[in-house]
């Protein structure tokens, strides 16, 4: 669990392809193209990952160009189809945006700006998930907990540690999980097929549930705290993550019961002002609609398949980061 998930080796892009999970399947990206389309499909996926993926995929741009005659405005072009390959989670454009003043020094100072975001992201996870430990104790007390989670947001997810997921390791490791409940995540089984390994791998106690089922766990007392993750927080400290995310911030305050979201400063967008502004992924309809390539509706029955959803502010308890807790209930701001 301490690898990397994501890396620059020999001219490339190594990472594993998401989409194989539980299965582990390397994935190597040698151009701009396999980095876009290993966004869209999900083989890379989980809002700091993919911010990693974008940086290096620029440098993987740059490198590429050198060897045809160096041209920076054409890096550039190539940046902004990496950035505007998913559009909700912040960190892609972010992480883009942070090398590309970068680019007409030439390729080795895009390689070095984008290493410099995989090693803070490394580095920020650990210290949020820490952070976001001592904060869990000092809300639920310090005793073994059952905390539900939603999607994943793991090491899987970033590009070590992860986020939400990191709080319950470090809590885990402190002998302060009793369980974790992880919603199956619909309709692509990211709980399921990752959520569960990773928690699996770390020992910790697990039940997978249905998403519908979480909201009843909940109100019957099953859960001492929600923990998720974010992949864009708006600077009124409205939360998009996956969707599905907003019945559990829901169904906690409606049982008077922690809802924090773990993230990092990487995600806080100060330029979107609330949810409303935030872009919603619209993702293909097969993917509510089939099964295993099996088609489980009629033919003629059309879905509506939202990637994200938005929790307003006042459902959160607290969003902790590397850096600090903010309180949206009291007033503060991102």
């Amino acid at each position: 669990m301490d690898d990397r998930t994501i890396d620059w080796v020999e001219g490339h892009i190594l990472t594993i392809d998401q989409t194989a999970l539980p299965d582990v399947v390397p994935l190597r990206l040698e151009t701009v193209d396999d980095v876009v389309d290993a966004i869209r499909r999900l083989a890379v996926r989980g809002a700091p990952l993919i911010g990693a993926a974008g940086a290096l995929g620029v440098a993987l741009a740059a490198r590429r160009s050198a060897g045809t005659g160096y041209q920076p405005e054409a890096v550039r072009a190539d940046a902004e189809r990496i950035a505007s390959a998913r559009p909700t989670a912040v960190n892609l454009r972010w992480a883009v945006n942070r090398v590309l003043p970068h680019v007409a020094a030439g390729p080795d100072a895009v390689l070095r700006a984008a290493l410099e975001i995989v090693e803070e992201d490394a580095r920020a996870n650990e210290a949020l998930s820490r952070r976001g430990a001592a904060l869990l104790r000092d809300l639920v007390g310090d005793m073994p907990m059952a905390l539900h989670t939603h999607c994943n947001a793991g090491a899987l997810a970033t590009v070590a540690w992860g986020t939400a997921l990191g709080v319950v390791r470090a809590l885990h490791e402190d002998g302060l999980v009793r369980l974790v409940l992880a919603d199956e995540t619909r309709p692509l089984l990211q709980g399921a097929r990752i959520t569960a390994v990773e928690l699996a791998r770390l020992g910790v106690n697990h039940r997978v549930v249905v998403d519908g089922a979480a909201a009843g766990l909940i109100a019957r007392g099953e859960v001492d705290a929600v923990v998720v993750g974010a992949d864009r927080v708006a600077a009124n400290c409205d939360v998009a993550n996956k969707v599905g995310t907003y019945p559990l911030a829901l169904a906690a305050a409606r049982a008077g019961v922690p809802f924090v979201v773990a993230a990092p400063e990487s995600t806080i967008d100060r330029d979107t002002p609330d949810g409303r502004s935030i872009e919603i992924e619209q993702r293909d309809g097969a993917e509510v609609l089939e099964l295993g390539g099996r088609r489980t509706a009629p033919e003629d029955t059309a879905a509506l398949n939202p990637a994200f959803d938005v929790t307003p502010a006042d459902l959160v308890t607290a969003i902790v980061t590397e850096s600090r807790v903010i309180w949206p209930r009291k007033g503060e701001r991102a």
